[in-house]
């Protein structure tokens, strides 16, 4: 920048946002999309632990609505841990085909049973520590598990969650384990299970990877990536997904 003088003085220095307000900005969000979503909650179908945790595994690279159609059958199939463990590998596949990868999950699933039987008595084990033992199960599965079937607050750090942290400037980093610390250290650990709900849900129905609805998005004063996207209120609010 040219005085008038003549003179050029520094261009005014970038604002840099102090831990504090980061903290006030994230939890303030969360606030915001509880209002958002107050419906939001795991869109997995399951009545136990171990429907959850199976129809979890069985979500990777698939939608959880394919899942849905795919676990009625399975779960009437095979009610508990020994029956995964004895289930004949040909049908088990014929029956997760529909899921994609099924080969490589009925492989896990048969996993699971046997590490649940010969383990944990047949029962989920409630730990995190435990649960990523497991064959298939990682940190993301583990909290799902532990967040919506025992109570336990967790931060469920998939595709979604990943996305919109990072485009809310909450975190930086791409490593799920990273990004599970971050977040965590921003957010109250009551809150862990519901905000990933809520980031997820708003992945899905507004945060778009490819071209977000940003003029038709409640968080959009809070967001540093606002433009990324659509911003004309009415052409976003057509793109809004509302199932």
């Amino acid at each position: 920048m040219t005085t008038s003088g003549g003179t050029s003085s520094p261009a005014p220095a970038p604002h840099v946002e102090s831990r504090l307000a980061l903290v006030r900005r994230a939890r303030r969000t969360n606030r915001e999309l509880a209002l958002t979503y107050p419906d939001a909650h795991c869109e997995l179908d399951f009545t136990t632990p171990l429907e959850l945790l199976i129809a979890t595994v069985l979500s990777a690279q698939t939608t959880d609505k394919r899942v849905n159609l795919t676990t009625p059958e399975l779960f009437a199939r095979y009610p508990d841990a020994a029956a995964y463990a004895a289930a004949d590998r040909e049908d088990l596949e014929d029956i997760l085909r529909p899921t994609g990868f099924f080969r490589a999950k009925a492989q896990s699933v048969i996993g699971i049973g046997q590490a649940l039987v010969e383990r944990y008595d047949g029962q989920v084990p409630r730990k995190l520590d435990d649960l990523v033992t497991l064959p298939g199960v990682g940190r993301k599965t583990a909290n799902v598990v532990l967040g919506n079937a025992f109570g336990v607050p967790g931060l469920t750090v998939d595709t979604h969650f990943g996305r919109l942290v990072r485009r809310l400037g909450w975190t930086t980093e791409e490593d799920p384990v990273k990004v599970e610390t971050e977040v965590g250290e921003l957010i109250e650990k009551r809150e862990w299970t519901m905000l990933s709900h809520r980031l997820i849900f708003h992945g899905r129905r507004v945060c778009f990877a490819r071209r977000p609805a940003c003029g038709a998005c409640t968080i959009a004063q809070l967001c540093p990536s606002f433009g990324v996207g659509e911003t004309d209120p009415a052409v976003a609010a057509g793109m809004v997904k509302t199932d």
